[in-house]
């Protein structure tokens, strides 16, 4: 069943000049369909679910200040990592069936260096963690204690990140202590973030606390570059969202950015990516909860996302239009 839908707009966005960041600035959220890629001045930021608005304008500051895309990645994830109403990223995230908050992130920039932890625990910003990793080490991933160590070789301070909420949440599943990951408006899970800078140079990360009450030790794509992330400074970015068993069978982020080096869009490299990963899941187990998106940006701003189901969206945020909303096209409802 066809998701597209047609194209709203339900606010204005207030005047704003071309060459300036302050153009960015927090306004009123719209929420744009997304129909079709568009290509609008650089910089551009894009990130997935409501979050991204606020790490979004994170990011944004960043860059206008002159620091890298490096920083205004990680100072834009940071924003979710830190807030606790964000339940499935960082500080306040749900956790796994034994009650542990465990985290995976990474990052990568325009010269395909890369960093990321994964199963880390006590640490709010796994996405620092990640950089530190890129930056002082000769690795690409460390994982669990190691990570761990690391860390707090590094400055970074271990400290309890289970909220009452989220422990409350927990406990409450407990009862029943059923496992279905259901991945939809409703439960937001992984924050990934792509920026493309004014030069056309890509920088991106993704970071989360995983799929709630899952078995302790599971990871998930998020931290695995070519799966939940991946750049190529000559073609573009991609980034995914969703069930990250699937993103992973697929290495759905890397897949992505081939498409476009072949030659499709964004948003046409998005759709088949989701169409290949239905296909391979069609009769799996994982069908009847299984939502995956992606989002992906070219060197020349043009962007572009799209889902398996409904319920996806992602913030954008450009010098002409600002920082708002845009939900993408799907390939089907959740009643299908």
């Amino acid at each position: 069943m066809s998701g597209r839908r047609k194209f709203i707009k339900t606010a204005a966005l207030g005047s704003v000049g071309l060459s300036t960041f302050s153009a960015c600035a927090t306004q009123a959220a719209e929420v744009l369909k997304t129909t079709a890629d568009k290509t609008i001045k650089k910089p551009v930021i894009i990130s997935t679910w409501n979050h991204g608005l606020a790490a979004n304008q994170a990011a944004w500051d960043t860059l206008k200040n002159g620091e890298s895309g490096l920083s205004a990645i990680e100072t834009g994830l940071k924003i979710s990592e830190a807030d606790p109403k964000v339940r499935s990223v960082g500080y306040g995230g749900l956790p796994d069936r034994e009650g542990k908050v465990t985290l995976d992130a990474c990052i990568m920039d325009k010269n395909s260096d890369c960093g990321s932890v994964s199963f880390l625990q006590g640490i709010k910003h796994p996405i620092s963690v990640a950089r530190k990793v890129l930056e002082k080490t000769p690795h690409v991933m460390l994982t669990g204690k190691g990570a761990l160590n690391f860390a707090l070789s590094q400055g970074f301070k271990e400290e309890n990140l289970l909220t009452p909420e989220s422990e409350k949440a927990w406990k409450n599943w407990l009862e029943k202590s059923k496992y279905q990951p259901v991945i939809n408006i409703e439960n937001h899970d992984t924050i990934s973030m792509l920026l493309v800078d004014s030069d056309g140079n890509l920088t991106g990360g993704c970071t989360t606390s995983g799929a709630a009450w899952k078995m302790h030790g599971r990871v998930g794509d998020s931290p695995i570059i070519g799966a939940g992330l991946f750049l190529d400074n000559e073609v573009g970015g991609a980034a995914a969202t969703g069930l990250g068993e699937a993103v992973i069978r697929t290495a759905g982020s890397a897949m992505v950015v081939e498409l476009m080096r072949q030659g499709k869009s964004p948003n046409e490299a998005c759709k088949i990516i989701v169409e290949r990963i239905y296909n391979k899941h069609k009769n799996h187990k994982d069908m009847p909860h299984l939502q995956v998106g992606f989002i992906a940006v070219n060197k020349q701003g043009e962007y572009g996302g799209y889902s398996l189901r409904s319920g996806f969206n992602f913030a954008v945020c450009d010098a002409k239009n600002g920082n708002r909303m845009e939900k993408p096209d799907f390939k089907m409802t959740w009643k299908d």
